[in-house]
C-alpha cells in the first residue's frame, strides 16, 4: 500500500517497509517484521550477503533466526535485493540500519554509511515515503539527512524524515524487537507520526495477545538520537563502576559479587550490568561511549563528559589487569617488562564479546588472548561459535576446534566469556585433563568454594 497522497492522510494499514544496510540490526529487524506480517524488503550493497539471505543462510550467529528467515521467505513477505531502485520504488518507510564505526584515529562517529544510504535512495525516489535512522548516530543527524534528502531530491514529493534508534541485544535480538521495552521515535509532522506509528503496530499487537503493554515515546529528533548512546553510556558507567570496586575489594579483602549482590537489591541501583569482570566489549558500547564524549565536545558542553573518559580507561585497563592476574596465578609474577610467561600453556575460553554470538568485534577475550600471546605464553583459544571470526581477527594466535583440544595439559585456565558451556564444567572431570590445576575466571560465574575443594587455585575479580 502507498502512502504518496495528502500530508495529512492518517496510515490505517500496515505499509511495506524496507530496512536498508543487513548487517546484523537490519536484517534481525527485516526477518522480525516480517514474522509480524509486513511486507519487508532488505537491501544491501553486498551481493554475497544478499544472495545467502535469499537461500535462507544467516550469515551470524543468532538463535532462533535461521528458522525465522526461512519461513517467511517460504511466505513470500519478506526478500533481499541489491537494487536500490527497486527499494525505493516498493516501500513506503525505508529505515536506515548502516553501521556508524568509530572514526579512525578519532573518538567521533563515521557518518559515510549513512550518508551512502541515504544519497542512493532519494536518487530513486520518485513518490512521498518515509525515510527513518535506525543507527546510532551523533544528535543533529536527522536534520543533516533531512538536508540530503532535500538536495538530492530537489524537495520533490514531500519525503518526510523520522528517527527511531533501535535497542537490541545480540544473543537477545529477536525478542528485542518483537517484544522491546519500550518505542521511541520521532517526526515533524502528523502525517510521519502516524506513518511511524502504522509502522510499529505490530509490535503493540503483539503485546496485547500476550497481556503486555509496550511504552511508546513520542518525542523530538534530538532526544531520539540521544536515547540509545545515553543508554549505553549509563550501562558502561555501570560496568566500569563495579570493576573499579572489584579493585578496591582486591585491596581491602573484600567480595565484589557479595558488594554487588547487596547494593543491587536497591531499586535505585538495580542488580544488572554490576557484574564485575573483564570489561565491555562488542560493536556498539565502547564507540557510542567516545561518540558521545565527541560530540559532547563539538557542542561546547564537553566538560560534563570528561568522567565518561574515565568510564573507558578503567574499562581498557581492565585487559591488562586480566592478564597480570593471570600471571600471578601461574607464579609468574610481572616484572618491569611486564609479564613473561614463556613455556606455560594457556586455555583462553573465550573469544567473542559475550555468549552466545559470533560477534568478537572489540572482545575483551580476544584482546586479553593476544596479550597473553605477547607475553610469550603459549595461548590455545576455544569458543563455540566464534572461531571463524577471532581466526580472522587475531590470525597470530592459536585456535582448539573442541574444549578438551584447548586445555589438555594446560598450566592455566582463563575463563574470560560465560558460555554455557563453560559455566556448567565440573571441576574434576576438567581436572583430569590439565596439567595443572589453576583456574582464573574473568566473570565471576563460578563458585569458588566448589572448584578449590576439588584441588583448584581459583582466582577471580575482585573476590
Amino acid at each position: 500500500m502507498s502512502y504518496e497522497a495528502h500530508s495529512n492522510q492518517t496510515p490505517t494499514a500496515r505499509p511495506t517497509v524496507s530496512f536498508l544496510g543487513c548487517g546484523y540490526l537490519g536484517a534481525t529487524y527485516a526477518i522480525c517484521f516480517a514474522e509480524m506480517g509486513y511486507e519487508v524488503i532488505g537491501y544491501d550493497i553486498d551481493q554475497e550477503k544478499i544472495d545467502a539471505f535469499n537461500t535462507g543462510t544467516l550469515p551470524f550467529v543468532e538463535k532462533g533466526l535461521p528458522e525465522m528467515l526461512r519461513r517467511n521467505l517460504e511466505s513470500g513477505r519478506l526478500r533481499f535485493t541489491t537494487d536500490i531502485a527497486d527499494v525505493a520504488d516498493a516501500a513506503d518507510v525505508h529505515f536506515i540500519c548502516v553501521g556508524t564505526p568509530q572514526r579512525p584515529g578519532e573518538h567521533s562517529a563515521d557518518l559515510t554509511y549513512i550518508e551512502s544510504a541515504v544519497v542512493s535512495l532519494s536518487q530513486h525516489l520518485k513518490r512521498k515515503c518515509l525515510v527513518v535512522g535506525k543507527s546510532t548516530v551523533p544528535v543533529g543527524t536527522a536534520t543533516w539527512v533531512e538536508e540530503l534528502i532535500e538536495r538530492h531530491t530537489g524537495g520533490e514529493y514531500g519525503i518526510e524524515v523520522g528517527w527511531s534508534p533501535e535497542f537490541l541485544q545480540e544473543s537477545n535480538a529477536m525478542h528485542d524487537v518483537m517484544r522491546p521495552n519500550r518505542i521511541v521515535y520521532a517526526a515533524r509532522s502528523e502525517w510521519a507520526l502516524n506513518l511511524l506509528r502504522a509502522a510499529h503496530q505490530g509490535i503493540l499487537e503483539l503485546a496485547a495477545l500476550e497481556d503486555r503493554e509496550v511504552p511508546v515515546v513520542e518525542t523530538d529528533f534530538a532526544t531520539a538520537e540521544l536515547v540509545k548512546v545515553a543508554a549505553n553510556a549509563f550501562l558502561s558507567t555501570k560496568i566500569s563502576f563495579i570493576n573499579a570496586m572489584a579493585d578496591l575489594c582486591e585491596t581491602a579483602g573484600g567480595d565484589v559479587a557479595g558488594l554487588a549482590r547487596a547494593i543491587g537489591y536497591d531499586g535505585r541501583i538495580g542488580n544488572k550490568f554490576l557484574r564485575a569482570g573483564i570489561g565491555f566489549g562488542g560493536g556498539c558500547l565502547p564507540k557510542d561511549l567516545r561518540a558521545l564524549t565527541a560530540r559532547a565536545e563539538e557542542l561546547g558542553v564537553g566538560d560534563s563528559f570528561h568522567f565518561l573518559n574515565e568510564v573507558d580507561t578503567i574499562n581498557t585497563r581492565r585487559r591488562t589487569k586480566a592478564v597480570r592476574a593471570i600471571s600471578e596465578l601461574a607464579d609468574r609474577p610481572s616484572g618491569p617488562a611486564g609479564p613473561n610467561l614463556e613455556g606455560l600453556k594457556v586455555a583462553v575460553l573465550g573469544a567473542t564479546f559475550k555468549p552466545d554470538t559470533d560477534d568478537v568485534r572489540d572482545s575483551p577475550a580476544l584482546a586479553i588472548a593476544r596479550k597473553l600471546a605477547a607475553a610469550r605464553g603459549e595461548v590455545i583459544v576455544y569458543d563455540p561459535e566464534g572461531l571463524d571470526n577471532a581466526r580472522v581477527e587475531a590470525p597470530e594466535l592459536s585456535y582448539a576446534k573442541t574444549l578438551s583440544d584447548a586445555v589438555e595439559n594446560a598450566d592455566v585456565i582463563s575463563m574470560l566469556v560465560p558460555w554455557e558451556e563453560f559455566r556448567t564444567l565440573d571441576p574434576e572431570s576438567l581436572g583430569a585433563q590439565v596439567g595443572q590445576r589453576r583456574i582464573f575466571d574473568g566473570m565471576n560465574v563460578l563458585e569458588p568454594a566448589r572448584w578449590r575443594a576439588a584441588g583448584w587455585t581459583y582466582k577471580g575479580t575482585g573476590r
